[in-house]
């Protein structure tokens, strides 16, 4: 008999199971995880968390998974799911000689509330690890989302060898999220001149953003200048923002979406100038129906937004990050007889990094940026 319930604990979201195991038919378990947050910052943040147990060996495991393809492939041998990183470690019984843990404020709560068998762990994410994304599914899509995503689950075995049931397991999905850099590059601007047959002069055309990363929901402000020498006419200027996705994970897939879009019905006269800073806002609730969208990984009965853009560091992996996210404004100008005359900038869209006190849900102090998880077992 297996019973799986997903609950809140004050502020800190958590999901128990009570099952029978057939080894030990005649005992019952209860087994709790809970979290601290389910947003850790990469490259900044730990896990630590607590539990009990009184019989076999209990084990908790952090997995960062790649799938790309659909669930029903997997029954035919064709698996599309890669595990990038595990991590296990042994709950119980406690290994020998282990090195005393340090408390987190919260974990000290949580042991008071457990009782006197629980026990503290902590896990340490490798560095150059991908963050969450989620493709979005198109309205017929069924099973799980193709993307990155990270899962925390407990589990009773008397070794790690033995298949664990996901009746037998509790598990919850946690993201790993980038913030924008406090430093940052010079603002992105392009130009181009073309020359048209007929015309002994050109047409010049500069585009520039007045920044170059800019937080999901804000408008992304683009500046036009227009140098039109020709005996031509501009009809039209076209301005959207293109997500562009990179599959290095089993494929080389390559997806370009636009999010965002605007034709401005502005002429520009032969031998005259123009210029005008136009706004953009690109938002995930404008683009619910494109399927392949990459989006931050998306947590059950959550919401979420465009994918921030993948920060790349000097030594890191590509193929290992499984999805590249980036982005591009395009300035296009539409010229009577001559066709189109355009440009594209790269544009960094990513979440502002907050205070430490709105990164660590639950505690009620600074703690220097750890991941905080409970575990709990009854017999």
């Amino acid at each position: 008999m297996t019973q799986l319930r997903a609950l809140k604990f004050g502020p800190i979201p958590w999901q128990t199971l009570t099952c029978f195991l057939p080894s030990f038919p005649t005992c019952c378990f209860q087994l709790s995880l809970y979290l601290g947050k389910r947003d850790y910052v990469d490259n900044v943040d730990s896990v630590e968390s607590v539990g009990e147990w009184d019989c076999a060996q209990l084990y908790v495991t952090l997995t960062c998974a790649f799938r790309y393809g659909r669930d029903d492939l997997d029954v035919i041998g064709l698996t599309f799911r890669k595990d990038i990183y595990v991590l296990t470690t042994q709950l119980y019984p406690p290994v020998p000689d282990q090195a005393p843990k340090t408390l987190t404020p919260l974990q000290e709560k949580l042991m008071k509330k457990l009782g006197e068998n629980a026990y503290p762990f902590t896990f340490e994410i490798a560095t150059n690890l991908p963050c969450s994304i989620t493709l979005q599914p198109g309205p017929d899509d069924v099973g799980k989302a193709c993307g990155v995503d990270f899962e925390v689950k407990g589990f009773c075995a008397e070794n790690l060898e033995e298949k664990i049931h996901k009746r037998n397991s509790v598990r919850l999905i946690i993201r790993k999220v980038q913030f924008a850099p406090l430093q940052t590059g010079p603002a992105p601007k392009a130009e181009t001149t073309r020359q048209f047959m007929m015309s002994d002069k050109p047409l010049h055309l500069e585009a520039s953003l007045d920044r170059e990363i800019y937080y999901h929901g804000e408008p992304i402000n683009v500046t036009v200048n227009i140098n039109n020498t020709t005996n031509k006419v501009v009809k039209k200027i076209k301005i959207s923002v293109d997500q562009i996705t990179d599959v290095v994970l089993y494929s080389l897939d390559k997806y370009t979406k636009t999010v965002c879009t605007e034709e401005i019905n502005e002429t520009v006269a032969a031998n005259s100038t123009f210029s005008k800073t136009y706004s953009l806002t690109p938002l995930l609730s404008l683009n619910r129906q494109k399927r392949g969208l990459a989006l931050d990984g998306k947590l059950k009965h959550e919401d979420t937004n465009l994918a921030s853009t993948t920060i790349l560091r000097p030594g890191m992996d590509k193929e290992v990050l499984g999805i590249l996210v980036s982005y591009k404004v395009k300035v296009n100008l539409v010229v009577s007889r001559g066709g189109d005359v355009g440009v594209e900038m790269p544009v960094i869209l990513m979440h502002p990094k907050p205070d430490d006190c709105e990164l660590f849900v639950g505690c009620c102090q600074k703690s220097g940026g750890k991941r905080r998880f409970c575990f709990r077992g009854s017999w």
